[in-house]
């Protein structure tokens, strides 16, 4: 009983640890630069511009907004974008297309980090861009075509944006309305982290990695691979980063690996990613099924075009 009540103390730090000073900080500041974007008017003459370029995709100015802010900031970054679109109506397909375009990008705090010993983060956010392409079509076109195309009523947040645009008042409405998508994302988060430390403390992990070993092995994957992959899988792609940096330091891992896999580890969709982005709200929850699967298509589209180009 005490190792249980050890493993659900060491999740509850670490979910807090999280949440709190990693997800509210850029959560806060991106949901304030949104509003302000859209009070302004920025965003719509975004939408304009670009939506007709990216509507055979299922998307739009916002989507795209949301695509580089993975690629650029941070995997939770594209989170206010999504919970914007909600909050100005966008139909359940058009939010499960660009939460699919988001699931198939590489993100910025896991390929930055990793370009300093030795990926290609050029060709990696170049072919991501792709990929999250073919992911928003096969969400919107494919795998979502059932849900709702209708336009939603604005919500009590985007009107009260609407009517009162003061500076003070957008700073307040952002960064609650980014509080409480953080408060949302604590109980799924928690859950992920206990699954993942019960698996590593009971050696689960290891184990895993070395009974798959001489499998993935015969298919020509790098047995290096075995481990961050992994641990990509549980933990997501900060904790794959830094088991990257960790087998690099020791010389298990080199820059023709780490390139190798790039494209098949570096996304979202892991326990703690796609338990964040479904726990925002019922909608993206809805919406998470689809965008998975359509995420998955851009990721193996990434894969192909990575070999092609080798």
């Amino acid at each position: 009983m005490s190792q249980f009540i050890d493993i659900l103390l060491e999740a509850g730090r670490g979910a807090i640890d999280i949440s709190l000073y990693t997800l509210l900080p850029i959560m806060v500041i991106m949901m304030i630069t949104m509003r302000i974007c859209a009070a302004t008017g920025l965003l719509d003459r975004l939408i304009a511009v670009t939506g007709p370029v990216l509507k055979p995709f299922g998307l739009g100015g916002l989507e795209l907004v949301a695509m580089l802010q993975i690629g650029f900031v941070s995997f939770v970054a594209p989170i206010t974008t999504l919970a914007l679109m909600e909050d100005r109506g966008e139909p359940d397909r058009r939010i499960a297309a660009a939460f699919a375009a988001v699931m198939a990008i590489a993100p910025a705090n896991a390929v930055f980090p990793l370009a300093t010993i030795g990926l290609n983060a050029g060709t990696v956010m170049l072919l991501s861009l792709v990929g999250g392409l073919i992911a928003a079509t096969s969400a919107y076109w494919l795998f979502g075509r059932k849900l709702s195309v209708e336009p939603r009523a604005q919500t009590a947040s985007e009107a009260q944006v609407t009517q009162r645009e003061g500076v003070l008042k957008i700073i307040n409405v952002g960064g609650r309305e980014a509080i409480d998508i953080v408060i949302n994302i604590i109980p799924m988060l928690l859950l992920s982290l206990v699954v993942v430390i019960t698996l590593r403390r009971i050696g689960a992990v290891d184990a895993l990695a070395g009974t798959l070993g001489p499998a993935l092995a015969g298919l020509g994957i790098a047995p290096s691979l075995i481990l961050p992959a992994i641990t990509k899988l549980l933990a997501g792609s900060t904790a794959l980063m830094g088991v990257v940096h960790q087998m690099h330091s020791a010389g298990q891992i080199g820059a023709e690996a780490i390139n190798a896999g790039a494209n098949a580890l570096l996304h979202p969709i892991d326990l703690p990613g796609v338990a964040i982005y479904a726990s925002v709200s019922p909608r993206m929850a809805r919406c998470a099924v689809p965008a998975v699967l359509g995420g998955v298509v851009g990721i193996v589209s990434r894969c192909v075009a990575a070999g092609m180009l080798i």
